[in-house]
């Protein structure tokens, strides 16, 4: 299959990537920075998700998902906006499913507003898109990480006092890595052929057994 992904240059996107790869799909990955990945099925743009003049042309994806991201710069922009762009900007007849990467704060809003605002937007456009793409027999549907061992949360990651207090508010006392999101996104984009505008939270019990955001201050 043909797979767009967003954000591929480093954290969940990458590992997402990767692992298309892995199961022998082709993968154009678009991102502000250069990829690493080196495959003989992976396709590197540049591109800025918030800038369609920058969208490179690719036709017949099968598959898009939108994982590009900023935490407290310009989410709406980049976020919202980018996941509403490329979407409408790439989807096809040759659509079998989009898969949005959302944010446990757009159920709790304990993140930074402009953030959890960006995460919640992209839960209701997932079920608008839902509703469109399913006359085509295609699905769209969300994942909601809660925390996750990327480059993104080293501020909290690399401070013992703030990480111990995120663990005594995890159940299971340890975050997801890049990877296990990766195969949620896989198993809802490839697997799954009946869940449509659905979000799946994947946080090791942190938000939703009881929200509070840590951070820096």
């Amino acid at each position: 299959m043909k797979i767009l992904i967003t954000g591929t240059a480093k954290g969940i996107g990458r590992a997402t990537a990767e692992y298309f790869l892995e199961k022998g799909h082709e993968v154009a990955g678009l991102d502000v920075l250069e990829s690493a990945i080196d495959h003989r099925n992976y396709s590197h743009y540049i591109a800025d998700v918030s800038r369609e003049e920058t969208f490179p042309k690719l036709e017949g994806m099968e598959v898009i998902v939108n994982n590009a991201g900023v935490q407290n710069c310009n989410d709406i922009e980049i976020n919202l906006k980018g996941t509403i762009k490329i979407s409408e900007f790439y989807i096809g007849k040759s659509t079998k499913a989009v898969v949005n990467v959302a944010s446990t704060s757009a159920h709790t809003g304990a993140e930074f507003g402009e953030y959890a605002a960006s995460k919640g937007g992209i839960l209701a456009y997932t079920k608008n898109l839902a509703s469109r793409l399913a006359p085509q027999g295609a699905t769209a549907n969300s994942v909601s990480p809660g925390g996750v061992c990327t480059e993104m949360n080293a501020p909290v990651m690399e401070d013992k006092k703030l990480w111990n207090q995120i663990m005594d508010l995890t159940p299971m006392k340890k975050w997801a890595e890049p990877e296990e999101i990766a195969r949620w996104i896989y198993f809802l984009a490839v697997e799954n052929k009946s869940a449509t505008g659905i979000d799946v939270i994947v946080d090791n019990g942190e938000n939703t057994c009881g929200a509070k955001f840590i951070w820096p201050e």
